[in-house]
């Protein structure tokens, strides 16, 4: 600079300073690395007003500066060219050295062993300062370079070596950003790995419970004592209420809330199976209502017990009327399970299930209540938390 005038000192100075301030702003806020590498490359040609520029990056596997961004060069040289990490090359000494290297003239330094694009660019002169790294292997070399012999001075070595403290810097947070994203890549991975073992065991288990209630339900037209039946008939009815809960549980991956409404709609659709010896006409109203898994599933077998009570006992003619309704009311579920039958008196039966449902309602938070007047109806009301998650499309 000593040649310069100082207006044009000046000048050069704070288009310097303008250049490291708005590299900086420009590196933390670009998040592809070749575009931070390649802009920085461009700013120095530029701020020491020589034609080339580039940055090497250490290869440690091959103890090599390969080049990755660059300004000025002709095709072939960046993504390709290669010098030694070692004293071989200026840009190899800077790096083993860890100090600014200045090579007035390289064709006089016979010391060197320069790759050909320096002389097919007409390279004479050159400056490199180390890309350092905030532990470990540093990341590379920074180099300018002019076809005029002894072009650069203290000043560029100082404006160089802070421009590549400001690029350490974003290739740090480069790369820490580049490891987050592998991280959540490798867990978004682990949660469908598991999503798709999730699913796998429902299709698993849910064809498993339907080959056991097709067993169950064929043993109904064997020749066995009423006794039998009845126990054929009630273990059926359970595992089909398992089997609808994993069958409407297939494409929520992991998720632990179902459609309930859709839920007892096929447990409705499939009951009258186990009564196909009786008239008895089973009708179903429901609305969407989303719950979770084991309230959903306690419920469930509530409406099994209740339906098969109800074909059980109260049509001692053989015909009648059963009809579940499912309403939702104010964040609230409302469950109704009623017949056109004989009435209940829970004093004077011993109904299979009923202290099971009364077990189960208590459970799930709910509340229960029964009417026979003219047949049977059985109330629950649920609570519907707002905050269970949404079902999956």
């Amino acid at each position: 600079m000593s040649g310069l005038s100082m207006e044009r000192q000046i000048e050069r100075l704070r288009r310097r300073e303008k250049a490291l301030a708005g590299f900086g702003t420009f590196a933390f806020s670009e998040p592809e690395l070749d575009r931070t590498l390649t802009e920085a490359a461009r700013l120095c040609a530029e701020c020491l007003e020589v034609p080339f520029s580039k940055v090497c990056k250490y290869q440690e596997s091959e103890n090599d500066l390969r080049v990755v961004a660059g300004h000025g060069w002709k095709s072939g040289v960046v993504g390709t060219a290669i010098s030694m990490a070692n004293a071989t090359s200026p840009q190899g000494r800077a790096f083993s050295t860890g100090k600014p290297q200045v090579c007035a003239n390289i064709t006089e330094a016979n010391s060197f062993t320069l790759p050909a694009f320096y002389k097919q660019h007409g390279i004479v002169s050159t400056v490199d300062v180390l890309v350092a790294a905030k532990s470990g292997v540093p990341f590379g070399v920074l180099e300018v370079d002019s076809p005029v012999a002894d072009a650069f001075d203290q000043h560029d070595i100082d404006f160089l070596t802070g421009f590549a403290n400001i690029l350490a810097e974003a290739v740090a947070t480069a790369d820490r950003e580049e490891a987050l994203r592998r991280t959540v890549a490798r867990m978004e991975e682990l949660v469908h790995e598991k999503e798709t073992l999730a699913q796998e065991l429902k299709h698993r288990v849910r064809n498993s419970l339907h080959l056991v209630y097709g067993l169950l339900v064929s043993e109904l037209g064997g020749d066995h004592d009423q006794n039998s039946i009845s126990a054929f008939r009630a273990i059926a009815l359970r595992v089909m209420g398992l089997a609808e809960v994993f069958e409407h549980l297939l494409g929520t991956g992991m998720n632990k809330v179902i459609e309930f409404g859709d839920y007892v709609a096929a447990l409705c659709a499939n009951l009258p199976e186990l009564y196909a010896d009786q008239a008895v006409k089973l009708t179903c109203v429901v609305d969407a209502v989303r719950l979770d898994l084991d309230v959903a599933t306690s419920l469930g077998i509530v409406i099994t017990e209740l339906v098969s009570n109800a074909y059980l006992h109260a049509f001692p003619r053989g015909s009648g009327v059963i009809h579940v309704t499912l309403r939702a009311v104010s964040g609230a579920g409302l469950l109704t399970v009623g017949d056109n039958g004989v009435g209940f008196v829970e004093a004077e039966t011993k109904r299979r299930g009923v202290g099971l449902v009364r077990r189960l309602v208590e459970q799930t938070g709910a509340t229960l209540s029964v009417r026979s007047d003219q047949g049977t109806i059985w109330t629950i009301n649920f609570p519907v938390f707002g905050d269970v998650p949404p079902i999956p499309a």
